[in-house]
């Protein structure tokens, strides 16, 4: 899915390597984000910071958007070597959320690197396992009241 060792693989979707690295092992995540700072050399912090973001919903009944409420989160943003790399967590570790950046401005920087692409496929296969099991879980509650 991220390996882009082939010229004819369509583009990574940003969003989509965002969400990998946001729900990623944040042991792992910065342990790759320090093999790669010394590769992105000079580091430009542009902001780090924690802040409030309005969580929006949509009723489905209706169709239409809401605000459910503010949500705290971490932020991320750097430049290095001409790329840029951005974070945001829910919560408040700007570590985790800085760690993203980096990873982020590596591939914007240096590409996907077989170190990267082999951790995105291991955190792409750990949260569809997370995912399918926490499904597994929701639908074992369900009750059919026409059984009653």
């Amino acid at each position: 899915m991220f390996d882009q060792a082939k010229t004819d693989d369509p583009p990574i979707d940003h969003g989509r390597l965002l969400d990998v690295l946001a729900r990623a092992d944040v042991a792992r995540l910065m342990a790759l984000a320090e093999t790669l700072l010394p590769l992105l050399g000079a580091v430009e912090v542009v902001q780090s910071r924690t802040g409030l973001v309005m969580l929006p919903m949509r009723d489905t009944v209706q169709g239409t958007d809401f605000h459910l409420g503010e949500v705290l989160v971490a932020e991320a943003h750097l430049r290095a070597m001409g790329g840029e790399g951005y974070g945001m967590i829910v919560g408040r570790d700007l570590e985790h959320a800085m760690a993203m950046a980096v990873v982020d401005a590596a591939i914007a920087c240096l590409g996907q690197t077989p170190t990267i692409s082999a951790f995105l496929q291991s955190q792409v296969a750990a949260q569809a396992a997370a995912d399918t099991a926490r499904l597994q879980a929701i639908e074992a509650t369900r009750v059919d009241m026409e059984t009653f």
